[in-house]
């Protein structure tokens, strides 16, 4: 089953599973252990190649399964089928990494904070601190289809979202109101209740006395909710179709960051606090229970992002512990156990993560896997699996304050590639799900391409001029940060 139990009783987890079964370092140099677990089992049946296109010759000795030699094999029929499998495809694919570049596909003049292929791979969406979302034909050599200004926005665009149809836009801001937009429509200019409508979805409840901001929004797989994690702790759900607030559950102890559906049923939700947990949430079951289905422990600061792997089991989450973490949640527990640094003073919007914490673990740590290398700080940074089609999910990729954007093996744990250029926190990265293709987005204002094989152009400069009259590493600028 790849779901909870959908017996109601089944919703609490006893709390049995609490032991890390594998730890993996993206460090360079340093040792890795290999994931053991069902979900490296299933991510090499899914990106590992027919064992008679592997060694191509029968009877001889394996040798490795070379895309040349898989292509012999393939024509000459030795798996019995006449064609590829997904495996077999995606073996091939997930061999050419998007490294080459990058190509300038957009350069602002203000911060990016969100930056997400749609589905299909047909639209790409970015989203910046000013007041501006972009929406490209990624099939009309990223023609502009919709140049869209906000207004009254609070602070930056925390997060955006489009429908599976592609027809609408939802924006997140500082504030309880999202806005929806009309993505597929002629206008290309859409200017808020100016040229078009930008129409307000209110999250707020009745007795909210205080307002908040919404840090992550998403549309369900059948494009009728919208799930979002706020400011003052909790997550909403809002039913479309009634256009009203239809779930508010006050969730954590901190500012929700992250919020998704686990699965295309869209009875699961996984939330992420600035709290250090990661919880499971059973839309079936909770208005029995009052409580979530689930806790996952092992963080030792805030979760900036979590990603599902889209079967309701397996999910990755951003930490500002400077650390990514695999996660099962058939192992989480009804208690938790917030272990934190003690360091009240330390924080990660302008400070350094300290030299003794990063050794250190969580007694409880529930979690799979650990990838280190890159850095979690100064921005909520995001992580995702590498896409089904093309890799297997065999990867884990991820932004980093330190301009770049990393790669690890999800079984190895080794960083297997590091992509640099931008000269500024990257927040949001995303790999295109058909094409060896991965775009990043900046706080320098720049959206650029990664491809393999590349279009034989020279790769872009890095940028050079000054965001907002100050560099990024001015102090000025970090004390007017805010996320």
């Amino acid at each position: 089953m790849s779901q909870l139990n959908k017996d109601i009783s089944d919703c609490m987890n006893d709390g049995s599973g609490s032991s890390n079964e594998s730890s993996a370092s993206g460090k360079d140099g340093e040792g890795t252990s290999y994931l053991v677990h069902e979900v490296a089992q299933m991510t090499k049946l899914r990106s590992s190649p027919h064992e008679n296109l592997s060694g191509v010759f029968p009877g001889r000795m394996k040798l490795p399964a070379s895309t040349l030699r898989m292509l012999v094999g393939r024509e000459c029929n030795y798996s019995g089928r006449g064609k590829f499998s997904a495996a077999d495809g995606c073996h091939v694919l997930s061999r050419y990494l998007p490294t080459k570049g990058p190509w300038i596909v957009d350069r602002m003049g203000s911060r990016a904070y969100v930056s997400q292929f749609s589905d299909d791979g047909s639209l790409f969406v970015a989203g910046f601190q000013g007041s501006h979302i972009r929406i490209y034909d990624v099939e009309k050599d990223w023609k502009i289809k919709k140049d869209i200004s906000a207004r009254n926005l609070r602070w930056t665009i925390t997060d955006t979202s489009l429908s599976p149809d592609r027809q609408y836009l939802v924006y997140a801001s500082m504030s309880p109101i999202i806005h929806i937009v009309n993505a597929g429509s002629a206008t290309t200019e859409s200017v808020a209740n100016v040229t078009e409508v930008h129409y307000g979805l209110n999250f707020s409840s009745d007795n909210d006395g205080d307002e908040f901001g919404i840090f992550s929004i998403k549309f369900s797989t059948d494009g009728r909710e919208l799930v979002s994690g706020t400011s003052d702790s909790s997550i909403c759900v809002y039913d479309l179709g009634a256009d009203k607030l239809s779930l508010r559950i006050p969730a954590h102890l901190s500012d929700v960051n992250t919020v998704c559906f686990a699965d295309e049923s869209g009875h699961l939700i996984y939330s992420g606090s600035d709290d250090s947990f990661c919880k499971v949430w059973d839309r079936r079951c909770f208005v029995s229970k009052g409580q979530p289905a689930g806790i996952l422990m092992g963080h030792l600061e805030g979760i900036t992002f979590i990603n599902s792997r889209g079967d309701g089991r397996y999910l990755i989450s951003n930490g500002k512990d400077q650390t990514t973490k695999l996660w099962d949640i058939r192992k989480m527990s009804s208690n938790a156990v917030n272990m934190g640094l003690g360091d009240d003073e330390w924080d990660y919007r302008w400070m350094d993560y300290p030299k003794y914490a990063r050794n250190l673990r969580h007694s409880h740590d529930q979690s799979l896997a650990t990838y280190q290398g890159h850095s979690v700080l100064r921005t909520l940074v995001r992580c995702y699996f590498s896409p089904s089609y093309s890799t297997g999910q065999k990867y884990i990729y991820t932004g980093s304050s330190d301009a770049s954007v990393y790669i690890y093996d999800l079984v190895s744990g080794e960083q297997v590639a590091k992509l640099d250029h931008h000269e500024a926190p990257v927040r949001d990265c995303s790999w295109h799900p058909m094409y060896p293709m991965l775009i990043s987005s900046s706080w320098d204002g720049d959206i650029v391409k990664w491809e393999f094989p590349g279009n034989g152009q020279p790769p872009a400069p890095p940028p050079t001029r000054r965001l907002g009259g100050s560099r990024i590493r001015g102090i000025s600028w970090m004390r007017n940060m805010y996320r």
